[in-house]
Order: structure tokens, then sequence, then C-alpha cells
């Protein structure tokens, strides 16, 4: 009878959050205002970006890539809980709950990597440090490539963490979460996890120890940079081209590692549970705000504002487009 529990459970039950029908009315409420207002605002960043000829420059072209991974992302996990808490649906079949925990994953990752080793490292590097040959070295080419290098390494790094998980039987199907957390379905498994704890880890220091360095790396060479310049004025104008991509990262970051590193058992399942879901909801809904704020005074992305030649106005000359 185990055996056949650990063979043909293929349909698991989530345990979302406690409480009655006017609890999950009011998230259902709740949870469809945010999730509209962030697809709303993403896609919106998006028409703006694609409809404005000068906005047709590297640094917007990632804010396009990076719209739509957080639309991925928030659409992975929200509209499956959304429907549970409409419907009080809490069943899902094993393989929806495999594809649902990979690609909340893989947009998850390539966020980092996007953040990390893009935007925050190279392409901030080079428009602070290198603002002159910005133009020849991120060409559009090299900017699909870097796209295309940031989906791949997220597809191989969870490839094999995903496909050890799948072949673990599980001996048990309530799953105390309310989507497919990988960590979240350890708790059903009752053989040895070390294979797929380890492949897990590797992944993880890749997706986040790597980016999170070369970040460091790269603004200790900006603020290098930065302190050479002639006066305090032209420091805080050479910041302020920073300091949404420094929010963006802080956020996506801070909130991952801390959701990783905490000690077990210092909080109740729901509070973990509701820490899972501000870090999902939270970096999407203020993707569009951090970027249209610290961009209302139109500029060319690619160089400081101390050397443009006015920060209030596009210039005539607007980099090629993407």
């Amino acid at each position: 009878m185990g055996q056949l529990n650990r063979t043909n459970l293929e349909e698991l039950i989530l345990i979302g959050f406690a409480g009655g029908p006017t609890l999950h009315i009011t998230m259902f409420v709740t949870l469809l205002l945010v999730y509209i207002v962030t697809i709303a605002g993403n896609i919106f960043i998006i028409i703006i970006i694609c409809t404005d000829y000068h906005l047709h420059s590297p640094m917007y072209f990632f804010l396009v890539c990076l719209s739509l991974m957080e639309i991925w992302c928030i659409s992975t996990v929200v509209s499956k809980l959304l429907v549970f808490l409409i419907l009080n649906k809490t069943t899902i079949s094993k393989a929806e709950c495999f594809v649902q925990s990979y690609f909340y994953f893989f947009t998850s990752s390539t966020d980092f990597l996007l953040l990390g080793v893009i935007v925050m490292s190279l392409d901030r590097y080079l428009a602070v440090c290198h603002p002159l040959r910005y133009n020849s070295i991120m060409r559009n080419s090299t900017c699909i490539r870097l796209m295309f290098g940031c989906l791949l390494a997220a597809f191989l790094c969870l490839l094999d963490p995903t496909v050890k998980l799948s072949k673990i039987p599980f001996c048990h199907r309530v799953l105390h979460h309310f989507f497919c957390d990988s960590t979240a379905m350890l708790q059903l498994i009752c053989v040895d996890t070390r294979p797929f704890k380890i492949a897990s880890l590797i992944a993880s220091g890749i997706i986040l120890i790597g980016p999170l360095t070369l970040t460091i790396i790269s603004y200790s060479f900006i603020l290098l940079t930065v302190l050479k310049l002639p006066s305090n004025t032209g420091h805080m104008k050479t910041f302020s081209t920073c300091t949404s991509h420094l929010t963006m990262v802080s956020l996506v970051f801070g909130s991952a590692i801390f959701i990783k590193i905490k000690p077990n058992n210092v909080y109740s399942a729901d509070t973990d549970k509701l820490l899972n879901l501000l870090s999902t909801l939270l970096a999407p809904l203020l993707n569009p705000f951090i970027y249209t704020l610290r961009n209302q005074k139109a500029r060319p992305p690619h160089l400081p504002l101390c050397l443009c030649r006015s920060s209030l106005r596009v210039p005539s000359l607007a980099p090629h487009p993407l």
C-alpha cells in the first residue's frame, strides 16, 4: 500500500492560506487588483518604450525584457491562486505542479541574471566608466545575445534540479503552500533528497551569488570612476542614473536571499506563505513605478547625466533603435 501511495500520487492538494470564505474573498479582490495594476503597469512600460524612438536603446531593451519576465512570473503563480480562492479548488495535478514550479523559478532566475549580470554589472559599468564606447560595445546583436544567454543560463541551471525532483516518488499529497514551491514539495518526499538539494544549491549559487558578486565588483569600479569627477554635482548626477537599478536589485535579491537563508521554524507556516507571496508580488508591482519615476526626465540612458548636453530633454541624436 505504501508503494502504491508513492507511485500513484498524480494529484496534489494545495493548502493555501487559513481562514473562512470572507477572508478568501478579501484576498481574492486584493490580489486581483494588485495583479491588474502589475500587468497594466508593465505593459504600459513595454508600449511606451516600443513606440518612442528615443527610447530604442540597450538599457530600455533590457527593461522591456525585464517587464515581460515580471508579467510571466507573477502570472505563473497569482493567476492559479486567484482560481483557487474564487472556486475553492485546491487540487493540482503533479505534472501541472512541476510545470508551475519550473516556470516560476525560470522567470525569477532570468530576472536575477538580467538585473545582476547585464543591467547592473555590464550595462551600468559601461555607461558610467566607458560612456564613449557604450554604443560600439552594446550593439543590437550584442543585446540580443546577452538576453538569449540569460534565458539559456536560467534554463540549464534549473534543468538538473527539476529532473532530479521529478524522478523522486512522493509519499504524501498535501502540499502546505499556495503554489508548487520546490522547498515545500520536499516535504512530500520520504526518501533521500540529497541529490536534489545539492543540485539546487549549485543552481542557487550560480543564479544568486554569481550576479550579486558581479554587481558588487561593477559598482566598486563605478564608485572609483564617480569619485574622480570634478564636482559633487557630478557625483550626484551620475549616481542618479543608477538609483533605479540599485533599488530593483536590492528588492529582488534581498527578498530572495532572506527567504533562502532565514532559519527554519522561525515563522509559522502561514507567515512563510505570506513572505513568499509578498516576494512574488512586490518586484513586478513596483518595477513600473521605480523606472518611470526615475526616468521622468527624458535623457539618453547610456550616458551619465553629467555627460549629457541637457538633462531636461532628449538630444536630437538618439541611440540606434533595436
